[in-house]
């Protein structure tokens, strides 16, 4: 099982760039599972599969799951053109949800054959991230039964707060789309959607809860740390991004 994890810090990026970059990240790692099902028929040693983490910050742009519906998104062409946002419609799981500036976006690509079978597990690994990230800035946050994500006020409190969206595909264990940690977005963007198609609860950010921006690269390095902790990855950067 290979535990290295390529890590690359990309920066702002279009949606749609991305959405290719790791489309073709996934489809290499699947060909390379394919390629090892017919070398292990041949009695030929497997090729070890790669895994990667990227981290990227989107201009506006809603996207909307495959099982999400479209009046969720409550502008229509003309408004998003006004608000200069796009929107894509995409192979993840999840409702509606939107990425923008101030938002860290984590997309794990990884193979999970090489960590453990189990996408149950996985979003709970990658929520337990988020919320020991936000415990180290003094934030206390949690899971709400029955939605994926990460909330503030999730113990009984009568307006929990959405502070990380998540959604995922998975083929033949590889993955990738992941999550986006509202560090210090603009908040006004999500009052144009059903944000993952809950409208009787908010959304919130990093800023908003504490009072003050926080600086995007240490959050960034506190949240890949307790990633490569919970995953047991061994994570290394690629210099070129």
């Amino acid at each position: 099982m290979n535990k290295k994890v390529e890590f690359q810090h990309i920066g702002k990026m279009p949606y749609a760039k991305a959405w290719d970059y790791q489309t073709e990240l996934f489809d290499a790692i699947v060909q390379t599972k394919l390629e090892n099902r017919r070398r292990t028929d041949r009695g030929e040693a497997p090729i070890e599969t790669k895994n990667y983490l990227l981290f990227v910050e989107h201009p506006h742009v809603y996207t909307l799951g495959k099982s999400g519906k479209e009046e969720h998104l409550l502008l229509d062409q003309q408004g998003l053109e006004k608000e200069h946002v796009e929107f894509f419609k995409i192979n993840r799981g999840g409702d509606i949800t939107y990425h923008g500036p101030g938002q860290i976006v984590g997309y794990p690509i990884l193979d999970l054959d090489n960590f453990f079978t189990d996408i149950h597990k996985y979003l709970r690994f990658l929520e337990e991230a988020i919320i020991l990230t936000l415990a180290d800035f003094g934030i206390k946050a949690g899971r709400i039964d029955g939605l994926t994500g990460v909330w503030i006020g999730e113990d009984n409190d009568p307006n929990p707060r959405k502070i990380c969206a998540m959604g995922v595909k998975t083929s033949r264990w590889v993955t990738m789309h992941g999550f986006a940690l509202n560090v210090n977005a603009d908040l006004k963007f999500f009052g144009n959607i059903v944000p993952c198609g809950i409208s009787d609860k908010a959304v919130t950010s990093m800023e908003q809860e504490l009072g003050h921006a926080v600086n995007m690269k240490e959050v960034e390095e506190v949240l890949k740390n307790h990633l490569a902790t919970l995953f047991e990855m061994e994570i290394f950067e690629n210099q070129n991004h």
